[in-house]
């Protein structure tokens, strides 16, 4: 018999050896630990453009794996950043990854695709698939037709897959026949909380819910409706999602009306909203239909969405209230590809209260609707009228789109097709080719047929060497008949101007390639010589384009060509030499000493004449640079400003045309949000980029800088708001206090307002903003004879 104490003993103990259980077992249980992989890199880790690590992704491969690693040979402008993008890991025969995970976790998976050429192999041969776990998540995939389509640099995809019970994610990389693979960067990170656990109703089947938990789903698109861009280091629940800006996919000019939530509400999580979800920042900003209700009741706020077609669909729709704070103040319908989802919602009667976020998700399927492989979501909000609201009006906050696996348990949609427009444009160039070759033969036999050959040779080597211009003739189909003044190099004689492309000579490094400080004529002069990447075919169109645009026109404040080179598969530009460099390398996150005001203006004004040069008077019609940027403002030796950088430029309308429509192209923060929009190019596209430049010049900081705020990051909105409340001196460079003429900068921040006015017809031309930065630079040299 145990006595009391005995048996209280013996409970206490096994009570202790109970939880030393619990606690060795939780404690062996593996941490949520997120990989970061940069691939194409045996040992060395890196960070990015925003301060992320990215780790080497050599650990993780299956010991069978006989991949290769490679450079990319060419850097699209466009790219955020060269990690993870630059290099890649090229697969031609099947591999796979090996993660350990938390068991029982949902998994976000992110693949990152720069095609370029790796090892000179073709990125439009490479095609593969992916799969995950069972699940095909990209089946003869082709990351150089989905750039291409999607006229992009580079392509990420985001997968969620569902909770692993082995606590292992295998991930394989399968080459389609005869081709190979490539990826650059790989991204795994457990969800804290799976934010998919509840089934989502079936549009038209409220009987057939769709079980989220146990599907696999891909991020089609997320959208801060209202707001603006929010960069993963500023995503919560360190789930490091991309919140792009929604009026990309606004239907027609119904555009509504954007707002923010009052400092004195205060936006929270609930239990049912946690920032798994979505972070604060999306449910602060909102979009509303405005404030006329006779406007609102003829119209939808609508959202439209290209998808693959053949598969179901989850929208899931984020709300916050935060301009009012009861019940039927605010009731509207929803509508998906014009089914009634919801009738009469009401953000404050579903929770009780203002500044509380929720989110509804609504599950369609989608058939084919349209041409073969694409197919469309429309997203509609509008009034409700039954339950006499307060306020005719609708609010959304965010917006995510996610594709459902299918039975086959495949995400895998078609590659897209190129729009039209693009096709177009290639066969156009095409059909150009032969006629150029045609004429370039019939040019040198007539030309053969009057001279003797060698005589021929022997006045155009004098000419050349003796010359700074040569009129090219040629029947190569990958060259252009060129007019005007341009030379044409041997690659011989750049090879001795640059010292066989010493690095010690390199001066610059952009999309085409690298920049060279080089002589030409026997070391005489110097010169700036551009050089694409050897062997890649990427930039042709630039190249050629610079050539004709620049071989052409000739002003104080453009860049002059001297010549080219096409020889050997290398394409390589040269420029007068352009002493002094850009002209960001002299307003911010430089060493050199800052720029004073007046040589600011002076600078400004000078490239304001080049640009007023291309659109009114440097040929039949008007030129659109496409591309201007601090960057592309280059300073000779004697700080005289000049427009460069031709490669995207764009012949403008005639006088029957108001627009041209064409792809987007230019760089961002930069870009016209109107020609973003609509995709018509006008030379107010151009005023909109050099007012940028201008706030540029004035506030010493770039246009983008995602370590701040939301209000101050980007550069635009936050001088216009500083501007609107009459703070013009919160934004301008510290360098500059005290020493600008008040009205001189009153009129020079003026005219950069009017520059980024959001309609191009609001704009003034080139010509009027050159006025003004003329009066501008008269107002300082009269205070400097004042003084």
């Amino acid at each position: 018999m145990y006595s009391t104490y005995q048996i209280l003993l013996l409970v206490f103990c096994f009570y202790l050896a109970n939880n030393s259980i619990n606690v060795l077992s939780a404690a062996s249980e593996p941490k949520p630990i997120a990989y970061i992989l940069f691939c194409g890199t045996s040992s060395q880790d890196a960070v990015d453009s925003d301060g992320r690590k990215w780790n080497s992704d050599g650990n993780f491969l299956l010991p069978s794996d006989n991949s290769t690693i490679s450079e990319a040979l060419s850097q699209d402008p466009s790219l955020p950043s060269t990690v993870p993008y630059m290099n890649a890991r090229i697969f031609t025969s099947n591999s796979s990854y090996n993660f350990i995970v938390p068991p029982r976790t949902r998994i976000w998976l992110r693949l990152h695709f720069y095609p370029s050429r790796y090892n000179y192999l073709d990125p439009s041969k490479a095609y593969f698939s992916v799969i995950g776990n069972g699940f095909t998540l990209l089946n003869n995939f082709s990351a150089f037709i989905t750039a291409k389509a999607l006229t992009q640099a580079y392509i990420a995809r985001e997968f969620s897959l569902p909770p692993v019970e082995t606590g292992n994610l295998d991930i394989a990389i399968v080459p389609s026949e005869g081709s190979h693979a490539f990826i650059n960067g790989i991204e795994v990170i457990p969800m804290p909380h799976d934010i998919f656990q509840h089934p989502a109703a079936l549009v038209g089947y409220s009987d057939h819910p769709v079980d989220l938990h146990s599907s696999s789903l891909q991020t089609m698109f997320r959208l801060n409706v209202g707001g603006q861009f929010i960069t993963p280091n500023n995503d919560s629940g360190g789930l490091k999602r991309t919140w792009f800006d929604d009026s990309p996919y606004l239907l027609g000019a119904a555009f509504g009306v954007t707002s923010n939530a009052d400092k004195n509400v205060r936006i929270q999580y609930s239990k049912d909203v946690t920032e798994d979800v979505a972070p604060l920042n999306v449910y602060s900003t909102a979009r509303t239909m405005g404030p006329d209700p006779n406007v609102n009741w003829n119209y939808n706020l609508t959202w439209v969405f290209r998808v693959d077609p053949g598969f179901i669909y989850v929208v899931r729709l984020h709300f916050c209230e935060f301009d009012f704070n009861k019940v039927n103040q605010r009731v509207f319908d929803i509508y998906v590809n014009n089914q009634t989802v919801q009738s009469g919602a009401d953000v404050i009667a579903w929770v009780d209260s203002q500044g509380l976020p929720i989110y509804k998700d609504y599950a369609i399927h989608v058939e084919d609707q349209s041409r073969a492989g694409e197919s469309e979501i429309w997203v509609a909000l509008h009034p409700n009228a039954s339950t006499k609201p307060e306020h005719y009006d609708a609010i959304l906050n965010g917006l995510e789109v996610f594709k459902v696996n299918d039975t086959n348990a495949t995400l895998a949609g078609l590659n897209p097709e190129p729009s039209a427009m693009l096709v177009n444009a290639e066969e156009h160039e095409k059909e150009l080719s032969p006629s150029r070759s045609r004429l370039g033969r019939l040019l040198c036999g007539v030309a053969g047929g009057v001279f003797c050959c060698a005589t021929v040779a022997a006045i155009l080597v004098f000419i050349r060497r003796k010359t700074n211009y040569w009129l090219l003739i040629n029947g190569d189909s990958h060259t252009l008949t060129i007019g005007g003044h341009c030379r044409r190099f041997t690659l011989w004689e750049i090879k001795q101007g640059t010292n066989h492309f010493d690095e010690s000579k390199v001066i610059g490094i952009g999309g085409f390639g690298k920049v060279y400080k080089g002589t030409i004529d026997y070391g005489a002069t110097k010169v700036a010589i551009k050089r694409s990447n050897p062997d890649s075919h990427q930039g042709v169109k630039e190249f050629h384009t610079e050539i004709q645009m620049l071989s052409k026109l000739r002003h104080r404040h453009l860049v002059s060509l001297i010549g080219f080179c096409e020889e050997n598969g290398e394409m390589i530009l040269v420029y007068d030499y352009m002493a002094n460099g850009t002209l960001r390398e002299h307003l911010y996150n430089t060493d050199k000493p800052p720029l004073p005001w007046k040589k600011r203006l002076e600078i400004a004004i000078g490239a304001a004449k080049g640009l007023h040069y291309l659109h009114t008077g440097a040929a039949k019609y008007t030129i659109i640079h496409r591309d201007v940027k601090t960057t592309n403002i280059l300073l000779d030796e004697n700080w005289v400003s000049k427009v460069s950088d031709f490669g995207l430029s764009k012949t403008g309308p005639n006088l029957d045309q108001t627009h041209v429509n064409t792809v987007v192209k230019g760089s961002f923060g930069y870009l016209d949000p109107e020609y973003y929009r609509r995709q018509q190019l006008t030379e107010k596209s151009d005023v909109y980029s050099f007012g940028v430049v201008l706030f540029e010049v004035l506030c010493g900081r770039p246009p983008l800088k995602r370590n701040l705020c939301r209000e101050q990051a980007c550069l635009v909105d936050w001088a216009l708001q500083c501007l609107r409340k009459g703070n013009v001196h919160e934004i301008i460079d510290p360098c500059l206090m005290g020493k600008v003429n008040p009205w001189c900068l009153e009129i020079f921040a003026e005219a950069a307002q009017k520059c980024v006015s959001d309609r191009g017809s609001d704009r003034p031309s080139m010509g009027d903003v050159l006025r003004n930065l003329e009066f501008c630079l008269q107002l300082e040299e009269y205070t400097d004879i004042q003084l």
